[in-house]
């Protein structure tokens, strides 16, 4: 491996060109603005991908949707096929004012990466192609086949995947899924990802009248909207408790005794957390007394209040408002049903409403939750790699985000293992400003990288699980 290796460190100055080409793009693809920026990031993805050797690279789509760049080395006959995946569309910048450097211009900065998706996810598909590109270069050849493909709309909910994935299911077959759009849970830790939590999301309604009426006739008498809703709202207040909804933990999943020793092995420094994600002083963390922040936000559901609607502030007038609505998302973990959950979530704010105001809650999409045994040869193979990549020992770790495809597409390729591979860390800011990627943990994750093709490539008849 030490010419493998060699040329990713005497490389690595390329490869950070490589990856502030991508961030230059904007391909945002919440707004349906930039599509022109999509198209153009999908073209480059390619052409990386033919510049270090994969083969049959081209876009693909799927009805509709952006596009898709694909690539693929199968020259390793009776070894593992490996599949990788990465999204190449991003969030929009938001909060301009608050970005210490241009958004789409890879800056470093005190050891870090600053640009939007140079953690998520322009980073990964950079890691993955220079861990692929080590082994063409100096080998002419790798120790496993690989396919890879680089989504263009993850950001907007992957709309076409599962079909996509269906469309071209012999095409992308595979023995093994890698993912590196996880986190470490601190820089120079390295982390396998093992559950997801996954999302139920629903749009609250209120509504008192058929329209605003001026608050000097009115207010007092009139039933507001907002208000209304507000009182809805705070039906889930938790008072760091369990959240009030009847029946809502009926099928969550306690934690073994091993995943709560584990838990507690695994570092973490409040100050630290505090600092890191920005809570004010005085404000207290909103776990349930008796958990951990790992344990709540890996292996506890979570409601959140993700936006609300009355009137804008900039164009307010004294009137009652006759409708109001929110959008509530719900993190659930295993063993909960998302159809279940979303009858819970209904009933328990439509009941009994303030004034009689007419309350309606309409689901807005759903991910299921995921959860594998991170055991096997596979899963040995990933924690030596990411052990002699990171020199330090691998912890094993849930994470309270939701990547929706992992367990279908698990499924779809006969219970293949899902490899999570932490890229980002709590410093990474993803979806917010200064989004930054840790160059150091940047180059080990592409050490682990090759040596995971490496130890695939070893595995006795290439059995992977």
């Amino acid at each position: 491996m030490k010419q493998v290796l060699d040329w990713l460190s005497q490389n690595h100055a390329d490869l950070v060109r490589s990856l502030a080409d991508q961030v230059a793009i904007p391909s945002i693809s919440t707004d349906g603005e930039h599509q022109k920026e999509i198209e153009q990031t999908a073209a480059l993805t390619c052409e990386q991908m033919r510049q270090i050797g994969l083969q049959n690279v081209e876009v693909l789509r799927c009805g509709d949707s952006n596009p898709y760049a694909y690539g693929e080395w199968l020259g390793a006959p009776g070894k593992p096929t490996v599949f990788l995946y990465a999204h190449h569309d991003v969030q929009p910048i938001n909060f301009v004012e608050d970005w210490q450097s241009p958004p789409w211009t890879l800056t470093p900065r005190s050891g870090r990466l600053y640009g939007r998706g140079a953690a998520d996810d322009k980073g990964a598909i950079t890691a993955q192609l220079g861990s692929i590109a080590a082994f063409l270069k100096t080998r002419g050849s790798l120790p496993v086949n690989i396919k890879m493909l680089v989504e263009g709309e993850e950001e907007v909910g992957s709309g076409n995947l599962a079909k996509f994935f269906q469309e071209h299911q012999q095409r992308i077959y595979s023995d093994v899924i890698v993912v590196c759009d996880t986190e470490n849970i601190e820089v120079g830790l390295p982390s396998i990802t093992y559950a997801l939590r996954g999302i139920v999301g629903v749009i609250v309604e209120v509504q008192s009248a058929k329209t605003p009426v001026h608050s000097g006739m009115a207010g007092g008498a009139l039933a507001d909207a907002a208000l209304a809703l507000n009182v809805i709202l705070s039906r889930l207040y938790w008072k760091r408790d369990k959240l009030p909804i009847p029946h809502f933990y009926d099928r969550v999943r306690p934690l073994t005794a091993k995943e709560r020793r584990a838990l507690k092995s695994l570092p973490f420094n409040e100050a630290k957390l505090r600092r890191d994600i920005g809570i004010l002083p005085g404000v207290s963390l909103a776990t349930e007394k008796a958990a951990g922040v790992y344990e709540q936000t890996w292996r506890k559901p979570a409601i959140t209040v993700i936006a609300q609607e009355a009137s804008s502030i900039k164009g307010a007038s004294n009137q009652v408002l006759p409708k109001a609505s929110a959008f509530v998302s719900c993190r659930i973990v295993p063993d909960q049903d998302p159809d279940e959950v979303y009858e819970q979530i209904r009933g328990f704010l439509t009941k009994d409403p303030p004034w009689g105001v007419k309350v309606t809650v309409k689901p807005v999409g759903a991910v299921n939750w995921w959860m594998t045994d991170p055991n096997g040869p596979a899963f040995d193979a990933a924690t030596k790699a990411m052990r002699a990549g990171f020199k330090k020992e691998p912890a094993a770790i849930g994470c309270g985000g939701s990547i929706g495809f992992v367990g279908p597409l698990a499924e779809l390729f006969g219970g293949a293992p899902a490899l999570l591979m932490g890229i980002e860390d709590p410093k990474s800011n993803a979806h917010a400003p200064n989004e930054s990627l840790h160059e150091g943990d940047f180059r080990k994750l592409m050490a682990s990288l090759a040596h995971l093709y490496e130890n695939l490539g070893s595995l006795p008849d290439g059995k992977v699980k």
